[in-house]
């Protein structure tokens, strides 16, 4: 197969490399090359790094303070990371709550969260799979309970990957008792 990408493609992928080769964080840089372990601190500052070159929504639609980028420039960006040996983006903030935030929030809650997620503010994890469940996620077991304005969370979540970095979690659960196992989930930002 060939693959060939424009002139301007190109131009960008060299933008992305030169941004890495004289602005990743060296502390950051120096850790990966010798493969040591980040702390919670240097993954925030790695992620404050692509919010101050504008990177830090790569995904998202410019109108909710992303890129805007096509899906070449998403892949050359994450081809280039992974050359300069970045870390891994966490995906909790930017790839999976964010998303939902900005296509199904009301503006309220676009205004809370979408910045603070960017801007890697707060630090986000998920809390979908149960114990004994794994990822079957109609078998849910968790229920939240509405009483006044807030929810009342009762049951256990596993495999919340770097939950205790986090500062908040998403999860799924159970908000209805229906026939079908599929319906009466909810997503609820904690």
């Amino acid at each position: 197969m060939d693959i060939s990408f424009s002139e301007q493609d190109l131009q960008f992928q060299e933008e992305i490399r030169s941004a890495l080769a004289n602005d990743y964080p060296s502390h950051v840089r120096e850790k990966q090359e010798q493969g040591m372990v980040l702390s919670k601190q240097d993954m925030i500052d790695f992620h404050k790094f692509l919010y101050e070159k504008n990177w830090a929504g790569y995904n998202w639609p410019v109108e909710f303070g992303g890129t805007g980028w096509s899906p070449v420039q998403i892949y050359l960006f994450l081809n280039e990371l992974a050359a300069a040996q970045c870390p891994t983006i966490l995906p909790f903030g930017v790839s999976m709550v964010g998303p939902v935030i900005y296509t199904f929030g009301n503006q309220e809650q676009k205004d809370r969260f979408l910045p603070d997620i960017l801007q890697f503010n707060s630090w986000w994890c998920q809390g979908y799979s149960e114990p004994g469940s794994g990822s079957d996620l109609a078998s849910l077991k968790t229920k939240a309970v509405l009483e006044g304005d807030h929810y009342i969370v009762n049951g256990a979540k596993t495999w919340t990957t770097l939950a205790q970095n986090a500062d908040w979690i998403f999860c799924l659960v159970r908000t209805e008792t229906t026939q079908k196992k599929q319906e009466g989930i909810s997503f609820l930002l904690n």
